[in-house]
């Protein structure tokens, strides 16, 4: 099922969306509709199921998602607003607690009701509401939008984004937790047959004080958590040239790497024994060795695309096994200021990391963005001078930085329009769910 395609720049750019009315309520239509078409093959029973507690029902994210520009847009700013059900206000609210009570993270899978058909006609009912705030937040005289109203639609719209990327990591664990292996869709475009990974190599990069993160502005987006744009010095270092193999990792399971407890960080050896970790997440003896579940169902494991669902413990000790570490997400920024932002992202439908492929441009660094996130060795804290958005808002990013790991880059089921080289995801060090990978570093 072809997705609805977005507006890809040709050059990284911080504003992914037009200024104008007719081009913000297209995006919404387009975002919107994506949502919707990664949705389409699951059947009813599929949109409720909750395996873990950090995976929601697919009906839960199409109703949250709708739930956000209800709240922060209709409102506040459409006049004589009606909510579609009072109720809807404690089920879908995610954490917003200066807003209200949210609904139990682990307990959105109890939800049998609202039906899947009512969480569609909610739908529904606020995409007709947001049209008709659309049309009319362009003031006639001056032909300029409402500033807080295009600030919020632009977050909503990102918001969106990133949780159609959560709706394919959740749908992946609802489908591959089922002994039948459902296929999510037989018609999902098969990864690249580029051959051989490229043999690893060290990329070199000077010392120096960089600038790191995004200068807010009015005019583009970006989250909070890349403000404000900061000098910071980096000192000499070298990054892998593409990320690490299935076929380097398979070595490294060869070697004992999830035996030997020397190589691992205290927190992430006793995750490993209490969760009996062996391989990455979807892994499974088959009779060519390894296969793993895929979104296109079960297939032998690609030795020469990026190892993916591994967490960041797994990420940390085959560093320590490879006698590297992993790179700081700084040092990440400066290597990705100058690669373009291409690579295999939602829009390719391929669903799943694949080989890089060959290329005759002298760009040294492979698969930066798309395929997988990228697992550093960064804490996700705030950046100096570091100021929430107000309101209920600034609970959006915040209120996170404690616990969490920075990933960058960007995987293949990210929005191509939703990422960029100073985005910054982040997750628990235990998190396999996501399709999360990594890459070697190394002082100079």
């Amino acid at each position: 099922m072809p997705l609805p395609q977005h507006a890809v720049p040709e050059t990284e750019s911080p504003v992914p969306f037009p200024i104008s009315a007719a081009g913000h309520l297209q995006d919404y239509r387009t975002v919107r509709a994506t949502t919707e078409a990664l949705c389409a093959p699951l059947t009813d029973e599929d949109h409720v199921v909750q395996t873990i507690p950090d995976v929601s029902p697919p009906k839960w994210h199409l109703a949250h998602v709708t739930w956000f520009f209800e709240t922060f847009l209709l409102k506040p700013y459409l006049t004589d607003y009606q909510p579609f059900n009072s109720l809807y206000d404690h089920l879908f609210n995610s954490y917003y607690q200066t807003h209200g009570q949210p609904f139990m993270r682990p307990r959105r899978g109890w939800l049998s009701r609202p039906t899947v058909a009512e969480v569609y006609g909610y739908r529904r009912y606020v995409d007709n509401a947001m049209e008709k705030l659309l049309l009319t937040s362009v003031a006639s005289a001056e032909g300029q939008w409402n500033e807080d109203v295009l600030g919020r639609l632009k977050l909503g719209l990102n918001h969106e984004q990133q949780h159609q990327e959560l709706l394919m990591m959740d749908i992946k664990h609802i489908l591959a937790s089922n002994p039948l292996a459902p296929v999510y869709r037989s018609d999902v475009a098969q990864p690249h047959q580029a051959g051989a990974a490229s043999p690893f190599q060290w990329v070199h990069f000077a010392e120096g004080v960089y600038q790191i993160g995004l200068q807010a502005d009015r005019r583009g987006f970006s989250f909070d958590n890349e403000s404000p744009r900061h000098p910071e010095y980096v000192g000499a270092f070298a990054l892998g040239n593409r990320p690490v193999s299935n076929r380097d990792f398979l070595t490294f399971m060869e070697d004992g790497g999830y035996e030997r407890v020397e190589l691992w960080l205290s927190d992430g050896w006793d995750t490993l024994r209490s969760q009996g970790w062996c391989s990455p997440l979807y892994w499974e003896p088959c009779d060519t060795g390894w296969c793993y579940r895929t979104l296109g169902g079960v297939r032998p494991v690609d030795p020469d695309a990026p190892v993916c669902h591994v967490s960041f413990y797994e990420a940390d000790a085959y560093a320590r096994w490879a006698g590297a570490r992993l790179p700081t997400e700084a040092e990440w920024e400066v290597a990705a200021g100058s690669v373009p932002v291409e690579g295999n992202f939602l829009e390719q439908d391929r669903l799943q990391p694949g080989p890089a492929p060959h290329t005759h441009d002298n760009q040294p660094l492979q698969q930066l963005f798309g395929d997988v996130w990228e697992w550093t060795g960064s804490a996700y804290r705030p950046y100096p001078g570091f100021a929430p958005l107000t309101g209920s808002l600034g609970e959006y990013n915040g209120k996170f930085m404690s616990s969490q790991m920075v990933l960058r880059g960007g995987c293949c089921v990210t929005p191509r329009s939703h990422i960029r080289s100073t985005y910054r995801n982040f997750y628990p060090p235990d998190a396999r769910w996501a399709f999360a990978g990594f890459r070697l570093a190394t002082e100079e």
